[in-house]
This record gives C-alpha cells, sequence and structure tokens, in this order.
C-alpha cells in the first residue's frame, strides 16, 4: 500500500510528519537510490529507503516512546539548529536521542521555560498539531507592571491578533511584585508567540514565561517531586491514554491544506 513518504517516515517513527518533509527538502532523504521529492509516494514493502545514506528498514522499527521534558531557556524546541545552538533532543542520553526519531510536540520559544512532549509516534505528533486540537496548556508567566482588572478581562475575552480574535482565556493574578505581576494563564489554542504579543498589545511585555502543565500531564505531580529544569520523564500509561483520546476526536485528514494549517504553538 503506498503512503505518502512524510507519512511513512512518521510510521516508522523516524519524525514527526512536519521534520520529515524538512528532510526531504534538505535532500537528506533517497527512495530506491534517487532523490525524494515532497508529495512522493512509497510502499513500505517494496521501495527502499535511505536517510543520510543510512539504509531504513521497516522490521526495525522502534518501539514508541513518550516524554515530558521541562525546557530550559535558551534552548530550541527542534531535532537540529543550523546555528549550531543546544536542542531539545541534546538533554536526551543518546540512548533516545539517536536513532529512535523522537522529536519535540510543537514548541516553546527559545527563552521560554517549562513544560514539551517529545515522541516518536508520528501520527500523535500529527494529531497534537492540528489547528483544531483543543488541549488546554497552563503558564505562569511574569509581565511588567501591574494589569488593571480591565487589561485581564480583555485579555480573557480576546484580543486581535493577525486580524482575528484570539480564544477566550482563563487569566488569573497571581501575585503583584513592586513593577512586575506573576498571571497564570490557561490557553486551548497556541498562536505563533501569542502570549508574548497579546502582553506586548495590553502593554505589559512578558519578562519570563514558564509551561507548567498540557491538559493533565504536569510538571509537578501530587505527591512526586518537580521535575527539574532540563530533565525528563516517561509519560505514565494514564496520560499516554489522555493524548490517544484527544486526538481520536479529530478530523484529522493527510491533506496539504491541513498540514500548512498545523500550529507551531510556539509561546
Amino acid at each position: 500500500m503506498e503512503v505518502r513518504l512524510q507519512k511513512a517516515l512518521s510510521q516508522l517513527g523516524i519524525a514527526s510528519r512536519r521534520e520529515a518533509e524538512e528532510m526531504i527538502r534538505q535532500s537528506r532523504v533517497r527512495v530506491n537510490g534517487i532523490l525524494a521529492h515532497l508529495g512522493q509516494k512509497v510502499d513500505l514493502q517494496k521501495d527502499a529507503i535511505a536517510i543520510d545514506q543510512q539504509q531504513i528498514s521497516p522490521q526495525k522499527r522502534p518501539s514508541l516512546v513518550y516524554l515530558l521534558l521541562n525546557k530550559p531557556a535558551r534552548v530550541v524546541s527542534t531535532c537540529a539548529d543550523p546555528q549550531g545552538r543546544k536542542t531539545v533532543l541534546d538533554l536526551l542520553p543518546k540512548e533516545l536521542s539517536v536513532g529512535l526519531g523522537i522529536h519535540p510536540v510543537g514548541r516553546l520559544d527559545f527563552e521560554s521555560t517549562g513544560a514539551l512532549i517529545l515522541t516518536n509516534d508520528g501520527d500523535l505528533t500529527f494529531g497534537l498539531t492540528h489547528p483544531r486540537h483543543s488541549i488546554s496548556k497552563t503558564y505562569r508567566v511574569v509581565v511588567e507592571g501591574h494589569p488593571s482588572k480591565a487589561v485581564i478581562n480583555k485579555w480573557c475575552q480576546g484580543v486581535m491578533l493577525d486580524g482575528r480574535k484570539t480564544l477566550p482565556a482563563q487569566v488569573n493574578l497571581i501575585e503583584s511584585l513592586a513593577e512586575k505581576s506573576c498571571l497564570e494563564i490557561v490557553l486551548k489554542e497556541g498562536r505563533n508567540r501569542q502570549i508574548r504579543r497579546v502582553a506586548e498589545i495590553l502593554g505589559h511585555p512578558v519578562i519570563k514565561l514558564h509551561r507548567t502543565a498540557i491538559g493533565p500531564i504536569k510538571l509537578k505531580k501530587p505527591k512526586e517531586p518537580l521535575l527539574a529544569e532540563g530533565q525528563y520523564r516517561f509519560l505514565k500509561d494514564e496520560e499516554i491514554r489522555f493524548l490517544q483520546k484527544c486526538i481520536k476526536q479529530l478530523p484529522i485528514k493527510d491533506s496539504a491544506e491541513v498540514r500548512s494549517g498545523a500550529k507551531h504553538e510556539v509561546v
């Protein structure tokens, strides 16, 4: 059965579909000895696929891995960086970072910290970055100044961003300090640098942004120690089931239209 090459690479646990597309653009992938192209279809039972001159065997598909990482600041949420900056894969041991196709699900920007899921389950990644997914994400955000009740209400109701209003959000004041405030923000969307841009529009630029939870998946679980910065843990069975249930509820289609709409989820 033929499938698109990027989907085949995600099924093999090599990379997410978006990462696979980038690998194809970079001329790193060959099919039957010939450089691959975007949109190409392959049959995993017949075609020989190689990445960076290394043959990929369908029989050697790695086991699925699901991780939660507490991302530090100044680390890139990608598998590789052309500028040579540290990536989230550099925080993993070699037995996880090499050969399993583990990649981040969505992104946190360079200066942001906190909860980030990594996996080699390409279908899960595709589902969780679908433009219509609605898993809530919780952030602790330190901003300049002291937002008034009116400003917080406006943030909660939605702010125009790139000609489109943001979805309603939960914004609560946690603490007021001398020249800054700490907010807890819960979003069900992840538009590009959304929190930072909205905070700027409302006159309270972000000083620090930290994601504490993705749905019920938290850096600090009851009766368990806080997951330290730069550390990771394997997701629990119930957390994996939660994520799988979320993507089953989505009308996911393997189409260029949906792929182009997938969210970067950079905040």
